[in-house]
């Protein structure tokens, strides 16, 4: 069997989706990777940045690599702080991966994209899987950039990429990774240690929000799925659960009820401004059979239950 490389294992959806991988396909077939060491159990771990194309090579080919799944990138909020090495991160490293995939030194690639694709000229409820893309963070613009080269590169070069907007991805397993929805995994944070929270959005802000193991889940699901039924080869819209901030903390609230939340907004909410309040993804459930799991509820437990023993 070859093996699955997971760039950029060391973050939020990186972390989840190396010991999913891991129970799916045994932990001896799955490598992690990231630019910094980490500790992935029995997975091998290498060392990599992204950006060193002959490493990313090597190590493919010592490890009998077919899939690479490609996490590492600076995520909407970071990237605003250093736009030109994110543009240079997030596209030099989407093409050192899709080359190799060209030239068949591997089978499978998967490349996340996001609802940063969106703007604020994008209708934001229900939002559409073919609609007006016009991005205004720099995350954005190389994640629509990303998606029209990966389009590209699969009618070109008959690459088998495949690919999901992820909405906001909330889970206790990892910290938050400098994305604007983080307020939703940070918040659970802060609720065990210090009974409040400081939201950098308003109180009324609906953004898409997902669960990781549902995102997971589809991850994983999508690149199993026949070659036959991936008709999207730019990115998949996937919903989950739409919330704000005062939802979920008044969620929060019926496991602990003295826990508070106040308001900041900061250069955040214009970017969360541009962005869907919800998505439409029958396409996805068409195509490959997605269907999500969590809702806010259900959420809400798991993420507390979670934190509780990791932060004993």
């Amino acid at each position: 069997m070859k093996k699955s490389l997971v760039i950029g294992a060391n973050g939020q959806i990186g972390s989840d989706l190396v010991f999913g991988l891991a129970n799916r396909l045994g932990a001896e077939n799955v490598i992690a990777s990231d630019i910094r060491e980490g500790n992935h159990g029995e997975v091998q771990f290498e060392i990599l940045d992204i950006l060193d194309a002959e490493k990313l090579k090597q190590i493919i080919e010592k490890n009998n690599v077919g899939t690479v799944y490609l996490l590492a990138a600076l995520l909407s909020a970071t990237a605003e702080q250093n736009p030109m090495f994110a543009w240079k991160l997030n596209m030099e490293g989407l093409f050192n991966v899709l080359d190799l995939a060209k030239y068949k030194i591997i089978d499978k690639v998967f490349w996340p994209s996001s609802i940063a694709v969106f703007g604020p000229t994008t209708p934001r409820d229900n939002t559409p899987q073919t609609t007006v893309m016009e991005p205004t963070t720099v995350y954005g613009i190389s994640k629509q950039a990303g998606e029209r080269w990966c389009e590209y590169y699969h009618n070109k070069y008959g690459v088998d990429v495949r690919s999901i907007r992820y909405p906001g991805l909330i889970s206790y397993k990892a910290e938050p990774g400098g994305g604007t929805t983080d307020y939703a995994v940070a918040i659970y944070y802060k609720a065990l240690q210090e009974g409040k929270y400081e939201c950098y959005l308003q109180n009324d802000t609906y953004l898409p929000m997902m669960y990781m193991e549902d995102a997971i889940k589809a991850t994983i699901d999508l690149m199993y799925a026949d070659e036959d039924k991936i008709k999207i080869r730019s990115s998949y819209n996937l919903a989950g659960i739409s919330f704000s901030p005062v939802e979920i903390a008044e969620e929060i609230k019926k496991h602990i009820p003295d826990f508070s939340i106040s308001y900041t907004p900061d250069f955040r909410q214009a970017i969360a401004n541009s962005w869907p309040k919800s998505i439409d993804d029958s396409r996805a459930q068409e195509d490959w059979g997605w269907k999500e799991k969590y809702d806010l509820t259900s959420m809400t437990e798991e993420m507390l239950k979670g934190l509780k023993e990791k932060l004993k």
